[in-house]
């Protein structure tokens, strides 16, 4: 799976429900992880780490991950995207 842009990590998601947990390579090492996908249209939106095999990457347990552009406003929109723009 590539993941492409900025993703933000959070203590807390809602409207997700998660897949099965399988370990994944990333830049920062092992990770043993579960992807998460939207309840609403059941596209994957990001990943919530299990499990960090590096002790400097303890601190993402438990976390999920949220790509950037996957991420959609009440409205449908792209709400990050367009929260962005309006600052400009």
């Amino acid at each position: 799976m590539n993941w492409y842009g900025k993703a933000y990590l959070f203590d807390n998601v809602v409207n997700v429900s998660v897949g099965e947990r399988e370990n994944r390579m990333m830049i920062t090492g092992l990770h043993t992880v579960v992807d998460i996908f939207c309840v609403t249209c059941g596209s994957i939106v990001g990943w919530k780490y299990e499990a960090a095999y590096d002790k400097s990457q303890k601190y993402k347990e438990g976390k999920f991950i949220l790509e950037r552009y996957k991420v959609m406003g009440p409205d449908g929109s792209l709400y990050l995207v367009a929260q962005e723009d309006a600052e400009e």
